[in-house]
């Protein structure tokens, strides 16, 4: 079957290092967004202080409140998470959160609380490019074209972006264990150190696209 004018531009840009490597650092980045919100749900804790009144703050309290349904929530956001960060099963990963990223974003906006439903949108526009760019992969499971999913990039060490992300998680969840909290940062927290295991873990992709030194194309 031929391939729509959408699929053909997308295929071509499989074919560029920079995009693809672009894709793997978005999964990592909408992957992470979603590890200290699902490790909070499945340990039962607060994602926001019981404090806080509002119709969105009591919406979470609410949430909380369920118990069992929020700790289900959370362990999706998690495995979504494992397998965006990891790059395995990157595409099961975009479709496990597209609709709990919905939810949230219908939630933001309906709710007013502008600066996060912002930052929603944004998260939702990336998971969209995500969900584009295995466009073959959802035509394949669909029965719409031919099952043959594009491999990797020749020119990109999979693997090592693989063993960066599972670096990431073990390096946030270690230290989750080891001070016993969900760490989110408040600010440039110096003196903190899960702040600076944060500036590792920032730092990491970086170190990551050093070492893959394969000769850039475009």
């Amino acid at each position: 079957m031929t391939l729509t004018w959408l699929e053909e531009r997308i295929a071509r840009a499989h074919e560029r290092r920079r995009i693809y490597i672009s894709i793997i650092v978005l999964r990592m980045v909408i992957g992470f967004a979603f590890i200290p919100a699902g490790l909070k749900k499945l340990l039962g804790q607060p994602f926001t202080d019981p404090a806080n009144t509002g119709v969105f703050h009591e919406f979470l309290h609410a949430f909380q409140a369920t118990g069992l349904f929020y700790q289900f929530v959370g362990a999706l956001q998690l495995t979504a998470a494992v397998f965006l960060i990891t790059q395995r099963h990157a595409t099961l990963g975009a479709a496990l959160i597209a609709p709990i990223l919905a939810a949230i974003l219908v939630l933001c906006w309906s709710t007013g609380v502008v600066p996060t439903a912002i930052v929603v949108t944004l998260m939702s526009l990336g998971l969209l490019v995500l969900i584009l760019w295995d466009i073959q992969r959802w035509n394949a499971l669909l029965g719409m074209t031919t099952p043959a999913p594009p491999a990797a990039h020749p020119m990109v060490n999979i693997r090592l972006w693989s063993r960066c992300g599972w670096l990431i998680l073990l390096l946030y969840l270690g230290n989750t264990v080891i001070t016993g909290q969900v760490y989110r940062p408040m600010g440039a927290e110096w003196s903190n150190p899960s702040f600076i295991v944060l500036l590792i873990i920032a730092i990491l992709p970086v170190v990551t696209f050093a070492l893959d030194s394969s000769p850039a194309q475009d």
